[in-house]
């Protein structure tokens, strides 16, 4: 009916939940938003639920997906409701089965201009060749190698056979670039000239050379951070404004250290496309339990994870708690405690209250012992927390997990609970107010479009970026996407673009060596100034890439030492007692030996492990 409703992705997420329980499935097994998720990517590819193929299928929801797809779509009719997804597709089956109507369309939009082409997905690619086909007066335009949003259903082949879906247009190459010196342009072309799935163009500009693209190998993601922090501090002294200056990084993960170090240093800045790294909410989630096990009179972070991950306790038990606090002065947690032990609830919600509890007073005589970092990975898992992300299906999911992952790295560096804290608490207290000249963190996928003087490219490493998860999901076209992604970070840059690398990455709480990206292999090297801190890549490595890489050009830089480097110790061993040097931690004595890790007594930071890599005799 013409007064139909569209539903926000709220509705849509409980018709999906109404549609679950009708069926008696669970929807822990099959999360509603995950579903969601599958159908909108049918919808994006122009497939009503009987046009779904087995080659279009997925194993989600134990292979009912599609069954489940037309179960939403009948109850969308019954309400008289449609997607986002049905604008587009239900006017593609109009005009298919009503060529009148498509040919009142046709005679009416005598000229079609579309902007973004690479962006379109297959759904508007169809409906586009239908209201097109006819006068094909349609003028389009995109860039091939910019196509980077496959996951949000994008279709990078709609571009490339745009000459052949309309034989006889006219193709104009728009070569010339007014944004970056050619130094950046020879290194962007040189980089997207690997990927065999393009269009191809030759990018000019009439601007002067500037400064070639630098290429730095750093020790480790802390190390990264700081040279940043100081080409940051040293282009700001000279003039330059911070709003000129952005990071991208693959991963919103990857904004932590850098907003870490840039705190430190008093220079403001913006995350844009997202939360800062503490006030994301699985973070917050995370921070909230740590809150309740230092400190259990604190009713606002308990509140926060008493039903996150849902444990049925619903409106009725909370009041319950909240009820018993007010009449006894007691904070939340003591109450609940007490009345766990009474039958004022029913005996679900009050053996699920009584597990929270129970695991929380763990927890607590845990932390004493446990460092922050496995203190934090003990609840996350306990709480069910990383088992609630790994179950949403929802495109967001995958992020908030790394997010997670690199909270527990970033605990490592903390002696204690209240020490994390009291950080974590002068991080959200920071001015933001700082005036509008700020510098710039985000993720590649945000800077599609944006422009900046100086640009960072940071984690460039091997399963970093290109991403390993998108390599793996996406069949030979992942590496290409990802080659593209590194080009639009490149050229996001007018006169300087600084390449970083780290040879070591904190992964999981385990310290991991990493390659250089192949993506750095790939850049010609007559527009590459390339250098590393001194004692890095010194190994042999079998990686041909890499092996071009060094060849070209690592030539120690006159910075001071890394951590790793082992000067007047070149067998690498260390022996109980021996004085060293940690680059962090500063002087100490090794205690013990254990394989490539030391139990060190530093002289201010007292006793910490580290590996051995990361010390020098002093």
């Amino acid at each position: 009916k013409s007064n139909f409703a569209i539903l926000d992705e709220d509705d849509q997420l409980r018709l999906i939940k109404r549609i679950l329980r009708e069926r008696g499935m669970d929807d822990k097994r099959c999360p509603p938003r995950g579903l969601l998720a599958v159908i909108q990517r049918w919808k994006d590819r122009g497939l009503e639920p009987g046009q779904v193929t087995a080659a279009e299928d997925t194993d989600f929801a134990d292979g009912k997906a599609r069954s489940l797809y037309g179960d939403y779509q009948d109850s969308l009719r019954r309400v008289n409701a449609v997607d986002f997804g049905d604008l587009l597709l239900l006017c593609l089956k109009l005009f298919r089965e009503q060529p009148d109507i498509l040919k009142r369309y046709q005679d009416k939009f005598k000229y079609i201009l579309v902007d973004e082409y690479q962006d379109t997905n297959v759904a508007q690619y169809l409906w586009l060749r239908l209201l097109a086909q006819t006068r094909k007066n349609i003028c389009c335009v995109g860039d091939d190698d910019q196509s980077i949003y496959s996951w949000r259903g994008a279709e990078v082949g709609n571009i490339l056979r745009f000459e052949n879906d309309f034989p006889g247009a006219r193709v104009v190459r728009l070569e010339r670039n007014y944004r970056s010196t050619p130094h950046i342009l020879a290194a962007a072309s040189g980089l997207i000239a690997h990927n065999s799935g393009r269009l191809g163009k030759t990018l000019w500009t009439e601007l002067s050379s500037g400064e070639k693209v630098r290429v730095r190998g750093v020790w480790d993601g802390e190390s990264e951070a700081r040279t940043v922090g100081g080409e940051i501090e040293s282009l700001h002294s000279k003039g330059e404004f911070l709003n000129g200056m952005a990071v991208l990084v693959r991963t919103g993960a990857q904004t932590r250290e850098f907003e870490e170090r840039l705190i430190t240093l008093g220079v403001p800045y913006r995350v844009v496309g997202g939360l800062r790294f503490y006030e994301r909410r699985e973070i917050r989630d995370a921070v909230a339990y740590l809150r309740v096990i230092a400190q259990g009179a604190d009713d606002l972070a308990f509140e926060r994870i008493v039903n996150f991950p849902k444990r049925g306790l619903g409106p009725a038990a909370l009041n319950a708690v909240h009820g018993l606090a007010r009449s006894l002065g007691l904070p939340l947690i003591e109450a609940a405690r007490k009345l766990v032990e009474t039958d004022e609830m029913t005996p679900k919600p009050r053996g699920a209250l009584a597990a929270l509890v129970g695991d929380i007073k763990r927890w607590q005589s845990l932390s004493d012992g446990l460092g922050p970092s496995d203190l934090m990975e003990q609840v996350l898992n306990e709480s069910g927390v990383i088992a609630h992300w790994e179950a949403d299906k929802s495109p967001e999911a995958p992020g908030r997990l790394e997010n997670l992952k690199e909270l527990v790295a970033a605990l490592e560096d903390f002696g204690g609970l209240t020490e994390f804290l009291e950080h974590v608490s002068l991080v959200m207290e920071m001015d933001k107010a700082a005036g509008d000249d700020k510098v710039t963190l985000m993720t590649l996928h945000g800077a599609k479009g944006l422009e900046y003087d100086t640009v960072f490219l940071a984690g460039w490493e091997e399963g970093l970026f290109p991403h390993q998860r998108v390599m793996g999901e996406m069949e030979g076209g992942g590496l290409e996407e990802e080659r593209r992604l590194a080009y639009v970070g490149l050229t996001r840059a007018k006169r300087r673009a600084i390449i970083l690398h780290a040879a070591n990455r904190r992964i999981h709480g385990r310290w991991l060596s990493a390659l250089p990206s192949r993506f750095i292999s790939e850049l010609p090297a007559e527009h590459m100034d390339i250098s590393a801190e001194s004692g890095l890549f010194g190994s042999k490595s079998s990686a041909p890439s890499h092996r071009r890489f060094k060849a070209a050009a690592y030539a120690p830089s006159e910075r001071s030492p890394a951590p790793g480097e082992r000067n007047g110790d070149p067998d690498g061993a260390f022996h109980a007692g021996q004085r060293i040097f940690h680059q962090k931690f500063g002087y100490g004595r090794v205690v013990t030996v254990e394989d490539d890790k030391l139990q060190i007594a530093f002289e201010k930071a007292g006793g910490k492990k580290v590996m051995g890599s990361f010390v020098k005799p002093a």
